[in-house]
């Protein structure tokens, strides 16, 4: 997953609230992201938020996901993999590092980015992970 799935998650407000918060609550599947996770994750709470206290929550969130599938390293292979991916879909090399991570683990990405991930068939959205 992305980090837009743990934001959702705990941003009452977001529309995909609820399905991030069920999903990162699902104990029937495996949840890994990419260490990236944890820089957007603390950047968007201090950042966007203006909310520092929620730093930490959001990183015991990255922990539990590192203690279930786990979070993978940005290594070299995957980055140039990444900046690939990126320049064919028109998308950041960030969203991209998420892209090329899952499919080095043969895994599906779950985003909330509708635009540059879920509409380019990129990535699912949470709810169509319930219940997998």
């Amino acid at each position: 997953m992305d980090a837009s799935v743990i934001l959702a998650a705990f941003d009452s407000d977001d529309e995909l609230h609820e399905p991030c918060k069920v999903l990162l609550a699902d104990e029937e599947v495996t949840l890994a992201s990419l260490d990236l996770v944890r820089y957007e994750v603390a950047n968007v709470a201090v950042r966007a938020w203006r909310a520092h206290s929620r730093v930490a929550p959001l990183l015991s969130a990255v922990d539990r996901i590192a203690d279930d599938g786990g979070v993978l390293a940005s290594t070299s292979v995957l980055l140039t993999r990444a900046a690939e991916l990126a320049e064919e879909h028109s998308i950041s090399v960030y969203d991209a590092a998420y892209v090329a991570a899952a499919n080095q683990v043969g895994a599906g990405l779950v985003s909330c980015d509708v635009r540059d991930l879920v509409g380019k068939g990129l990535a699912r959205e949470p709810a169509g992970m319930l219940g997998k």
